[in-house]
């Protein structure tokens, strides 16, 4: 039987696509805001389809979960940079949101893949809650995860309007709110990692005393 080429893979091929549309979304973002935004939306919105393509041809590998969550984190980074200079004056909410998001995901990432998980999307049931809800319901993520690059998206956008209609202030705000709750989401998310990491060298400290 040949060997598998991984990097082929129709999920992975997706991943690649959305590289792509993210690299030119960054480069369209000092000149054309709205084909910059289509970019940008829809990388994200591939990030759906890839996970589903993954699990219909039974071709989900741990390069495609990491490519994913790579994607997702240095979109929204590279995102929130330009917002920086944008809106200078929020720099620090910005770098903040920018720490939290990659902070959490690789603790949680680190410490998920010493577990034994497949996927930094799999938890422990056992676990908090919020967290066990975040990532088992998928309309729940789904909405977290859409509301969080709309807000951003957003922002970018009303920059550049000079009269934006009603409705555009009015999601602004809701997706404003799913923002702040995806961030609470991520500071839960640092504080749990945090928390099975040291009770993973809890665990290896007792072991190693039982050998002694």
């Amino acid at each position: 039987m040949a060997e598998e080429n991984i990097f082929l893979f129709v999920p992975n091929l997706i991943g690649y696509a959305r590289v792509v549309l993210a690299l030119v979304a960054f480069y369209l973002m000092p000149c054309c805001p709205w084909p910059a935004v289509c970019c940008y939306l829809l990388s994200a919105l591939l990030d759906a389809f890839d996970g589903h393509a993954a699990r219909a041809l039974g071709q989900a590998t741990k390069f495609g979960a990491m490519m994913d969550m790579l994607t997702d984190r240095c979109a929204t980074m590279c995102l929130l940079v330009n917002l920086s200079l944008l809106y200078p004056s929020y720099t620090f909410l910005f770098q903040l949101s920018m720490c939290l998001d990659i902070a959490s995901h690789w603790l949680h990432l680190h410490s998920s893949t010493i577990k034994g998980s497949a996927s930094h999307k799999t938890i422990d049931l056992s676990g908090n809650p919020v967290l066990r809800v975040y990532y088992t319901s998928k309309p729940v993520l789904f909405v977290m995860c859409a509301g969080n690059e709309l807000f951003f998206c957003l922002l970018y956008l009303l920059h550049h309007i000079q009269e934006p209609a009603a409705w555009l202030n009015w999601l602004l705000g809701l997706c404003g709110t799913i923002c702040l709750l995806k961030s609470g989401i991520s500071l839960l998310h640092l504080v749990t990692a945090s928390q099975n990491m040291a009770a993973l060298d809890a665990a290896e400290r007792e072991k190693a005393d039982k050998k002694q």
